[in-house]
């Protein structure tokens, strides 16, 4: 009587079964490691030492596993690990992988030793697909590689480089193992198919050894894909990862299957997490057989998980159906344990979800700077000239410097395109005879005050005070344009909004535990200044009236209940950068009442607001009737950008030990370590200005106000003009209707990520901000199909023009 059939429920059952089904020396060569196999029981075991601090009554009732990863969602933070010759295993080898990661949602890193060709692979999924690449001693060979990957459309590449050479598997010399005929790497040229079929002999001949990290930095400059490194167990190796340029590093052991006797993958991943601070992403690959292992590997600071042996395990059990359940098991597995650890989404998952076992392995203490400081030591080797980048501080390294780095390339390298791209004001209504008629008035009005020669000379040609020499004009300028009464006293001068963002950043921002919140998408330049001085960001959600107000709520609950204080809330109220939204009034006041009873301030930016209709609601600082606002504002967008005139408005009110004062002053003591004073003659420019229109620079601007607003509404009639609804509908594509300002936000119906946007410039001869530029955390979308159209710099034919292109770029891409 046969024994009933019993479901594997776990992914131990898979293993159980597929040793059963495949001969002992193919099973030996996937499941044995390197020498005694003691790296290989520790990846296992280390995960068994973690335990979860679940918390209970949290509200959660469903959870999220999506993650994005590489601007790219996942269905869960799980992917599949390279893996030589799936073939060995089962005759559709990685195609069958790759349709059961499809299904799933997940992506395929595809290996160097597959057994089947790239472009079979990726007819058979449209989810990522990652190359893993062996150095290899042919330069010819490892480039012909990474075109046929990136021809076929693979996403990323994964360089494995803790291999240069495959480790003593003694099972494999034991079994004299060798692959059957027709397990070959058909991607490789054809050298390789012949031989012993004994993978270590392949790899003795043909893996490079010798390279350093100089040879990453080359590989990362020639290729248009993400690369990351595989095999790194190291603080000092993630850095210098990090400083040749990767995109994330995979912490792995190679499954213990190279160097015996180094630490589980899991031990060192902190350290890892610790090292590249948050500037790509970390990866960890080694020991995951449950959803509880996926959580504590995110707790302690992982991006995402690869999982191997398993995959192989189902495939050799039932083909794409077992590696599909594998894949299914081990999410169902993530998602029931998040439930129950009271974790809605994986951006919930932190430090605090865990009890990690006391430290095994300690990252070692850096090593002391040399006393020459044009020497530096590199990875032991002798001193050579010059600074290494992990020795900067780490927000140079942060992703929006390396996106608007590539950005600008891009405009340079195609100069003739039609650009979408900035955002600056549009140069055709600047006259320099105008210059000289402001600094007159300027000086005439100082004159009229009593200044003489002397005094004059003097403001203009030193150093002035650092709170500035215009307070008394820029007040009363905000008061007849905005109806903000501050006194002069409140203000202080800075050059432009950029310096005001970072010393109101500083001055509040006090200790670890203060939050800066920010709308999600968010103007790169407040992000940036949290990266530079070390401030936490958290994200709210972004709708077409302001920020998710429910979703605020929720989120300043959960810092108090976490010990945080969110200390500040930056926001674009008008015409925000990048979406266009405006905030209605009564929205902005509902705000006001959130954030009360939190002690949350909101830190408002209006470069765009004079540039609106007339008939705009109230700036926040207005409403404020507690103290509630600090008030930035720019000369930039409404009088000229190369002045670099801006201004803070901070009347909250400091206690001191000997007395009070206002915040302004606190904000004016670290200007004068950071600028020491803003220009005296781009002051007396803007105040010239300021004085010629009579106070009203509302009424000044309206002339370009009105060509903006003709330039948004050509921008929406040529979209609708070349997407009817019907077209619309098919393809996917909708835009947002701003009232004013520079942008409009364009969804798409694919990916908009650096790629697309090279072969947009190059092909079609029009560029564009990818949204994902602009979002902070990951989530549904984070932006990735979406652009940002600015209009501020264009002509009318330069719009009409560039629509067109846009639009034969879009249908073409979706053909």
């Amino acid at each position: 009587m046969t024994a009933p059939h019993r479901p594997h429920l776990s992914l131990d059952d898979f293993a159980s079964a597929a040793r059963a089904k495949l001969p002992p020396d193919v099973w030996d060569f996937v499941e044995g490691g390197a020498g005694h196999e003691r790296t290989l029981a520790a990846n296992r075991d280390a995960f068994g030492r973690i335990r979860l601090r679940p918390r209970v009554l949290t509200g959660v009732s469903t959870v999220d596993p999506g993650v994005t990863v590489l601007r790219r969602r996942w269905a869960a933070p799980v992917g599949i690990a390279p893996m030589a010759y799936h073939t060995l295993i089962h005759p559709d080898g990685e195609l069958a992988s790759a349709r059961a990661a499809c299904a799933r949602g997940l992506p395929l890193v595809v290996s160097t030793m597959a057994g089947r060709a790239f472009d079979e692979i990726r007819a058979q999924t449209t989810a990522p697909l990652w190359l893993q690449l062996y150095p290899l001693r042919d330069p010819d060979t490892t480039a012909c590689l990474v075109t046929a990957a990136e021809r076929a459309g693979f996403e990323a590449l994964v360089l494995t480089v803790d291999a240069p050479r495959l480790g003593r598997r003694l099972r494999d010399l034991r079994n004299g193992f060798r692959l059957p005929d027709g397990v070959v790497p058909v991607n490789l040229p054809a050298s390789w198919r012949d031989g012993s079929g004994r993978p270590a002999g392949h790899a003795a001949t043909s893996f490079a050894t010798g390279l350093t990290w100089d040879d990453v930095a080359r590989l990362c400059g020639s290729t248009t894909l993400p690369v990351l490194v595989k095999g790194v167990l190291t603080a000092e190796d993630a850095r210098l990862a990090v400083a040749a340029g990767v995109a994330g590093v995979v912490v792995s052991n190679h499954g213990g299957r190279q160097l015996d006797g180094v630490s589980a993958a899991v031990d060192v991943l902190p350290e890892v997490v610790r090292a590249v601070d948050g500037t790509v992403a970390v990866l960890l690959d080694g020991g995951v057989r449950t959803g509880i292992d996926v959580l504590a590997a995110l707790a302690l600071g992982a991006t995402a998980v690869l999982v191997g042996r398993p995959v192989l395990h189902g495939l050799a059990v039932a083909g794409e159906p077992g590696v599909g359940d594998v894949l299914r098991i081990l999410i169902e597995d993530l998602a029931e344990s998040m439930l129950l650890a009271g974790l809605a989404t994986i951006a919930d998952i932190g430090p605090a979800a865990i009890t990690a076992p006391a430290a095994r392995h300690h990252e070692p203490a850096a090593a002391p700077l040399p006393t020459d400081p044009t020497t530096v030591p590199v990875c032991g080797e002798p001193a050579a000239p010059g600074l290494h980048l992990t020795q900067l501080h780490a927000s140079l390294r942060h992703p929006v410097l390396r996106t608007m780095t590539f950005l600008n390339d891009i405009v340079a390298r195609y100069p003739q395109a039609v650009s979408f791209a900035p955002g600056r004001p549009f140069e055709g209504g600047y006259d320099l005879a105008e210059l000289t008629g402001h600094l007159r008035s300027y000086l005439d009005h100082r004159h009229a005050q009593g200044h003489g020669e002397n005094a004059l000379t003097r403001e203009l040609f030193q150093y002035g005070p650092t709170a500035g020499t215009i307070r008394d004009i820029v007040a009363r300028s905000v008061a007849e344009d905005e109806g903000i009464r501050a006194a002069p006293e409140a203000y202080v001068i800075t050059v432009g909004a950029q310096e005001g963002l970072l010393i109101t950043v500083r001055a509040l921002c006090a200790g670890p535990d203060d939050v800066l919140l920010v709308p999600d998408p968010c103007y790169t330049g407040i992000t940036g200044v949290a990266s530079l001085l070390g401030v936490t960001v958290r994200a709210v959600p972004e709708t077409a009236d302001g920020p998710d107000l429910a979703c605020l709520e929720r989120l300043l609950a959960r810092l108090r209940a976490e010990g945080q204080r969110a200390r500040l809330l930056y926001l674009v109220p008008d015409a925000a950068n990048p979406s266009g939204t405006t905030m209605g009034r009564a929205a902005r006041e509902r705000l006001l009442e959130v954030l009360r009873p939190h002690g949350t301030l909101v830190l408002e930016d209006t470069p765009y607001r004079l540039l609106g209709p007339a008939d705009r609601p109230p700036t926040l600082k207005a409403l404020d009737r507690h103290g509630q606002v600090v008030h930035v504002g720019s000369f930039a967008k409404s009088a000229f950008p190369g002045a670099r005139v801006g201004y803070v408005i901070a009347d909250q009110v400091v206690h001191r030990p000997a007395g009070t004062g206002l915040l302004v002053d606190e904000l004016t003591k670290i200007k004068s370590m950071v600028t020491v004073n803003t220009s005296p003659v781009s002051q007396a420019l803007v105040g010239g200005l300021l004085l010629r229109a009579d106070h009203r620079l509302g009424e000044a601007t309206v002339p370009a106000a009105r060509r903006y607003s003709t330039m948004m509404r050509l921008l929406r009639t040529e979209l609708d003009r070349h997407f009817p609804q019907p077209l619309r509908d098919r393809l996917g594509v909708g835009w947002n209707d701003p009232a004013s300002g520079f942008f409009l936000s364009l969804t798409v119906p694919f990916v908009a990520a650096d790629d697309q946007l090279d072969h947009c410039a190059r092909e079609y001869g029009v560029l564009w901000t990818p949204m994902s530029y602009f979002h902070v955390e990951p989530g549904p979308d984070a932006g990735l199909h979406a652009i940002r159209l600015s209009v501020s710099y264009l002509t009318e034919q330069g719009i009409i023009d560039g629509v067109g292109r846009l639009a034969r770029f879009i249908t073409d891409t979706c053909a």
